[in-house]
């Protein structure tokens, strides 16, 4: 069996103390560790943002990327490596403005993977700046008489957009993100799941009082399966509502759909089809680029 300290590596997490962050690294953890996953069989792909710090911090297969981009690099490791269990992580900002191409057609494309992203409503890596999250009257560098503009209503986007599994969640609350997250390794498409992380040094206003006061669970019985409920829902509570919201188990993933399409799987990983030019056609590429 895997244990919290298989995960562990020399490098000490840099986030500020009291940071949200560092409950969502304990809850992958925890997931992951539930799941007996080996370290050699996960990957977490980042973006860039102190939220996306978090994959320097497992001891795992990972990238850092660059703004924005961490969807289209992880897609492309889960389809090189189907056996590989993918998590990509981000931030509000770099996953709803830079990156909101790639994730509304991550939504859409349903590689089987999991997407969690901090939301702390503020950019915190560059010193506090509006987010997509941001609320209106929000005082920051960039908005000194608040925010005017409306946040972006994340989960009911993904949704619209024919994302197969969302939920969202409370750093906090442990036990639910960890359950949320291992309901999503278990998903056969693209699971999505928003966290609520308070930046306690760039945000003031939606810091961990205003969330345990704002945010409310799903009503008992809710039926994540009813796409008209969930987003029914998200109306009422102006989205600050957690547990799994919606699911659709009826979809095929990518991987499924793309062989389905190709007349059957690919006879093996795609990280072991690796063309090795001889000499002299290797010479030849070069000589077409110069």
């Amino acid at each position: 069996m895997t244990t919290a300290n298989d995960y562990r590596n020399d490098i000490r997490p840099n986030w500020c103390p009291g940071c949200g962050h560092y409950g969502v690294q304990a809850a992958i953890t925890d997931a992951v560790v539930a799941k007996n996953i080996k370290p050699e069989d996960l990957a977490v792909i980042s973006g860039i943002g102190c939220s996306s710090r978090i994959g320097g911090y497992f001891y795992a297969y990972g990238a850092h990327t660059t703004h924005g981009r961490a969807l289209p690099y992880a897609q492309g490791v889960k389809l090189a490596n189907q056996d590989l269990n993918v998590i990509a992580c981000s931030g509000d900002g770099d996953a709803y403005a830079i990156g909101m191409g790639h994730t509304i057609h991550a939504f859409k494309r349903n590689v089987n993977m999991v997407y969690i992203v901090m939301d702390n409503h503020v950019y915190g890596l560059t010193k506090g700046q509006t987010s997509p999250r941001s609320d209106v009257g929000f005082v920051t560098k960039t908005s000194p008489h608040g925010s005017f503009e409306t946040p972006l209503s994340i989960c009911e986007t993904a949704i619209a957009a024919g994302a197969t599994f969302v939920a969202q969640s409370y750093m906090t609350n442990r036990k639910e993100l960890v359950d949320l997250i291992g309901q999503a390794m278990d998903h056969d498409g693209f699971a999505f799941i928003n966290v609520f992380s308070p930046c306690v040094t760039y945000n003031k206003r939606n810091g961990y009082d205003y969330f345990k006061d704002a945010l409310q669970a799903l009503p008992e019985g809710f039926d994540h399966h009813d796409r008209v409920a969930a987003l029914k829902v998200l109306g009422e509570t102006d989205g600050l509502v957690t547990g799994l919201l919606y699911q659709d188990t009826t979809r095929l993933s990518f991987e499924k759909a793309m062989a389905n399409a190709n007349g059957g799987p690919h006879p093996r990983a795609l990280v072991h089809d690796v063309v090795k030019p001889d000499a002299e056609l290797f010479n030849k590429l070069c000589n077409e680029f110069k």
